[in-house]
């Protein structure tokens, strides 16, 4: 098992070392919005403090890994969420519904910039309504990002026009300026 960039990748590609070191480095977080909630803090103070600590840390890379992640590692990560939700008094949204908006949004960004290594997966069938399916005869190929964003803008009520020219400002990273030039 290797990590990278804060996510662990083992040889086999199954996701479950990652998400239990996400569910115990979260699980510690839980204590101090539990002190928090002691403390008698507001419910907004508190859902500041999930979102910046425990939601960033399931959430780090969740395109790369949610989707073939296997079933009880995804119940295990929502527990966590359901815990904090509890502590909170408000309601979360889960895992699967930030993972499917992040989804969607990234795949869009890559769709939409033509200097993008992978773009052309994201071609439209001649009728221009739908995005050409990617063949997969794995089930591990088929949970894999590109396929799973492919589903998602397909299952869209209306695909969002993709621009074939000039990359969109908002997906591009734009570099940080020294101030003082």
């Amino acid at each position: 098992s290797t990590k990278f960039l804060g996510v662990h990748i083992t040889e086999d590609l199954s996701w479950t070392n990652n998400t239990t070191a996400l569910a115990k480095k979260s699980q510690q977080r839980l204590y101090f919005l539990r002190k928090l909630r002691r403390a008698r803090a507001p419910a907004p103070i508190m859902y500041t403090f999930y979102r910046g600590t425990i939601e960033s840390i399931l959430t780090s890379c969740i395109t790369v890994w949610f989707g073939a992640c296997n079933a009880s590692c995804q119940k295990t990560l929502q527990r966590i969420v359901k815990a904090a939700e509890r502590i909170i008094g408000v309601p979360l949204p889960s895992l699967q519904d930030i993972y499917s908006t992040r989804l969607t949004k990234k795949a869009l960004c890559i769709a939409a910039d033509p200097s993008h290594p992978m773009q052309s997966l994201f071609s439209l069938l001649p009728s221009g309504r739908r995005l050409r399916s990617l063949q997969a005869r794995t089930s591990r190929l088929k949970d894999s990002f590109f396929h799973q964003a492919v589903r998602k803008l397909n299952s869209l009520p209306a695909l969002p026009p993709l621009p074939s020219s000039a990359p969109q400002t908002s997906c591009t990273v734009t570099p940080i300026r020294p101030s003082g030039s």
